[in-house]
């Protein structure tokens, strides 16, 4: 099967990311209609043949005014049953950004555990496989789907991006609390090999009461360094402020942060542009940087794409080839 097989589509709130996408695969975006009535409800129907067909569908399920989170979901669900009532063969839901990745688990008695009701819901309307992007938690992702998923990395992305800036100088990858350490070694581990030296690490103590954040604590060595903090996205901006202040405190020379998804509620994007503690903030374009200011994006925020990782993650479930060999190529080699 080639490229030309594969039918995609993105809904209306994803259409610019879609595009990104279909022309890295060098195919048509399919044409759908979507109607909205007076009501709050809503229709939405592919507008050409997709009987037998490999359809992958692209919507990023993130918030923004006139659009929750629930909107975009909802519509995403009913397109995914009306393509498997329109017989296609294979649904994929491609959703760069997934919703309710957050609430994975238990925290208090009663607690919904909304990232399984998510794949449920997703399971329900027939989705075959689902693909996303750095999820908060990857085992609890894995384990709430009973259909086929893969997850793909932004690591390589940043290894793209900071390698050449660092250069000779000595570098600590900081994870901004515990839970996230695995996720700042793999790229500590990935950064090392391109620079063909072992780059150090170091992880934060974080306490959360009440919706407050506290603890200072840094293990590891971030002294004379170049600091880059590593997490999977920024909401508040209150964690990697702490992490950047905490290591500028501790005699870091530079401090970076780098998330794979930039959800920016708030004032996080002014305090963070004010904050002299951090020198630059990187994030991919799973969430479009809408909330943001443009000068403040100029000033401080560097977006990579994802849209070409996405189309080759694409092309390779359509024809069988391997998400684990590309996870491991490097930019250079892709």
């Amino acid at each position: 099967m080639n490229a030309s097989d594969i039918q995609l589509f993105a809904l209306s709130e994803s259409r610019g990311f879609g595009e990104k996408v279909a022309a890295a695969l060098d195919v048509p975006l399919g044409e759908h209609e979507e109607r909205h009535f007076e009501d709050g409800e809503h229709k939405t129907r592919p507008l050409q043949n997709v009987r037998g067909r490999d359809v992958f569908v692209v919507q990023s399920l993130y918030g923004e005014p006139g659009n929750s989170v629930n909107d975009k979901l909802c519509r995403l669900l009913f397109f995914i049953g009306a393509l498997k009532d329109a017989s296609a063969e294979r649904v994929t839901a491609v959703l760069p950004y997934l919703c309710y990745a957050r609430k994975d688990r238990k925290s208090k008695s009663r607690d919904p555990v909304t990232t399984r009701y998510v794949a449920q819901l997703l399971e329900a309307v027939g989705t075959d496989r689902v693909v996303t992007l750095d999820v908060h938690n990857l085992a609890a992702y894995e384990n709430a789907f009973r259909c086929r998923i893969d997850h793909l990395e932004a690591k390589n992305l940043f290894v793209d991006y900071f390698a050449p800036r660092v250069g000779n100088d000595e570098v600590a990858v900081v994870s901004p609390d515990v839970g996230g350490v695995k996720r700042a070694d793999q790229f500590r581990q990935a950064l090392s090999r391109r620079l063909g030296r072992e780059l150090g690490s170091a992880f934060l103590e974080k306490y959360r009461s009440a919706g407050v954040v506290s603890g200072e604590a840094v293990v590891g060595d971030v002294a004379g360094r170049i600091a880059i903090i590593i997490d999977d996205l920024i909401s508040t901006g209150g964690t990697i402020l702490r992490a950047a202040n905490a290591c500028r405190q501790r005699g870091a020379k530079t401090v970076y942060a780098a998330a794979s998804h930039g959800v920016f509620v708030g004032d996080a994007a002014q305090k963070m542009v004010m904050d002299p503690a951090l020198e630059r903030l990187v994030v991919a374009d799973t969430i479009p940087p809408f909330r943001l200011d443009a000068g403040l994006v100029q000033k401080k925020l560097t977006v990579l794409e994802t849209a070409p990782l996405f189309g080759e993650a694409i092309r390779r479930i359509h024809s069988g080839g391997s998400i684990v060999e590309l996870l491991a190529l490097s930019g250079d080699e892709k």
